[in-house]
């Protein structure tokens, strides 16, 4: 099953992903974007004014909330948007999906994440995101999908954490890593996971009005993500970690930081 789909936060790196999946599948695709459209498919407007939604929402089977604030904006911007899509939804009959992430488990998460592990988040940016899909949950009228991943890895350099920090420097022999070696970490091909969405968002009737559903990617340690980038650049790495002691120190004064550090 496929129609037409809107989906918000063009700029993202979800996006690009995203619009390349679902036009394979078969999908009428456009986007919301801010300022001048690059592309025909992309629909000029502010994701925060809700009627602005609606309308770019007209005639949408589905809408891809793929907006992603700077973390300081977060507490300020994400119910916003949430209404928002909330009010699109409603108003269009469209379903909603949102590519989730694992700040909601928190801390002391057991070996094993699933989708019925327990919400207990332990940092403001995972209380915000429970609140948020919270909401969803909650919105009568209104069918949502959230596909959980844990970070992107992908082909395209466009800031995460892959390519902004552990292989920034691999062509001079080094790759730094924010987190032990020996701790397993998610890792999701982010053409994967938007294909996975697509396939999800064709079977959206079969599912209850609000599905949970976890992404399983690559689950590896440090060392393990580390060997494999040394076999592939044909070289032994040198290691080093990532300062969050003075990234906390940073945080003083910068709030991105700040916001960074709290996610160690």
């Amino acid at each position: 099953m496929s129609g037409n789909v809107i989906i918000l936060g063009a700029k993202g790196r979800f996006r690009r992903a995203a619009m390349a999946a679902y036009q394979q599948a078969g999908w009428r695709v456009r986007s919301l974007v801010r300022g001048v459209p690059e592309d025909p498919r992309h629909v000029i407007g502010d994701a925060l004014d809700g009627d602005t939604v609606i309308m770019a929402a007209k005639d949408s089977d589905l809408i891809i909330n793929a907006l992603n604030p700077p973390y300081p904006l977060w507490r300020r911007e994400l119910p916003r948007l949430t209404r928002s899509v909330i009010a699109a939804a409603r108003a269009t009959g469209a379903a909603v999906m949102l590519p989730g992430n694992v700040y909601n488990y928190g801390a002391g998460m057991p070996e094993n994440l699933r989708e019925h592990t327990p919400h207990l988040p332990t940092t403001r940016k995972g209380r915000l995101r429970v609140e948020m899909e919270a909401a969803y949950a909650q919105a009568d009228g209104v069918r949502t999908i959230v596909l959980r991943a844990g970070d992107f890895i992908e082909r395209e350099t466009t800031g995460n954490w892959f390519d902004s920090q552990i292989t920034k420097n691999l062509a001079k022999g080094g790759v730094m890593y924010p987190g032990p070696l020996d701790r397993v970490h998610a890792w999701a091909y982010l053409a994967d996971m938007a294909r996975a969405m697509a396939a999800l968002a064709g079977k959206r009737d079969d599912f209850s009005r609000f599905e949970d559903f976890g992404f399983p990617g690559y689950n590896l340690t440090g060392q393990a993500l580390i060997d494999a980038i040394g076999r592939v650049a044909g070289r032994e790495l040198g290691i080093k970690s990532l300062p969050w002691p003075l990234l906390r120190l940073l945080g003083l004064v910068m709030p991105q930081m700040r916001e960074v550090a709290e996610m160690a």
